[in-house]
């Protein structure tokens, strides 16, 4: 999930186009996801109006709907989930 508009400052809609991946990407473009999360912050010593770097595993349940499995919210730009915790929090999702 990138918390940036299509055409936005990293250009993800371009990066996307270029670089096709076989998992669901969310351009939240209005922040609605970021902010339903927890992961929004209006104001921080490091930026204005973005998300916590942060990573979420959510897999798709028999109704369409999605269970989280894992969030983790960084605390500044550099912060980033621990790799050991994601690829537990996958090896845990049922078949």
């Amino acid at each position: 999930m990138a918390a940036e508009k299509r055409d936005g400052v990293w250009k993800p809609g371009k990066f996307l186009e270029k670089h096709p991946i076989s998992s669901v990407f969310l351009l939240d473009e209005d922040r609605t996801v970021t902010k339903a999360y927890g992961l929004h912050h209006a104001l921080a010593t490091d930026a204005l109006n973005i998300a916590h770097p942060a990573t979420l595993v959510i897999c798709r349940n028999s109704d369409g709907g999605g269970i989280v499995r894992y969030v983790y919210r960084g605390d500044n730009q550099l912060d980033r989930a621990p790799l050991d915790e994601v690829l537990k929090a996958l090896k845990e999702i049922p078949n």
